[in-house]
């Protein structure tokens, strides 16, 4: 591996970025020397924080949780199939956090027909730290809709940002 750059694709929606995503990016950026933070674009889907919001608050919490390694990582949008955007942008590695048996049985699915569709292209799962395991951004987002303190499962940049659309 030593030598040549590889790069992977870290897909998710990031509304917003967890304590949970951090820790996979993390794990992620000891086995690529650079990750691409993909934002996926749901039309349909209204999300709670914009495309510059979300791709701010990654870069910030990166920078916090590992200020060493906040130029190794680059946050794009796509709104394709992953393994055709993973293709684009030069990765062979495509990033899967896993929480618990059910994240596995449906990521080995998905995992399987994009190695049917890109056999080029390697699916990595890591697995999310005990801590942050229970922690969806769904759940955050509909906790701190209501006031709750969302403090143990986000970045502080995540919290504060939370903290300022509820005031609006």
């Amino acid at each position: 591996m030593a030598g040549h750059m590889t790069t992977a694709f870290y897909p998710g929606s990031f509304d917003p970025i967890t304590n949970g995503h951090v820790d996979v990016l993390i794990q992620a950026l000891n086995v690529a020397s650079r990750v691409i933070v993909a934002i996926g674009i749901h039309p349909g889907k209204t999300a709670l924080f914009s495309f510059d919001e979300k791709a701010d608050l990654i870069r910030r919490s990166l920078a916090e949780a590992l200020p060493e390694k906040a130029n190794d990582i680059s946050v794009v949008a796509f709104d394709n199939l992953v393994v055709d955007a993973a293709r684009s942008h030069g990765a062979t590695l495509l990033i899967r956090g896993l929480r618990d048996g059910t994240d596995l049985d449906y990521e080995m699915q998905m995992a399987g027909m994009n190695r049917q569709m890109a056999s080029d292209i390697q699916t990595i799962f890591l697995p999310a730290g005990t801590a942050s395991r229970p922690i969806t951004a769904t759940l955050v987002r509909q906790i701190a809709a209501m006031g709750g303190d969302v403090s143990a499962f986000v970045p502080t940049a995540v919290l504060k940002a939370l903290q300022s659309k509820r005031k609006s």
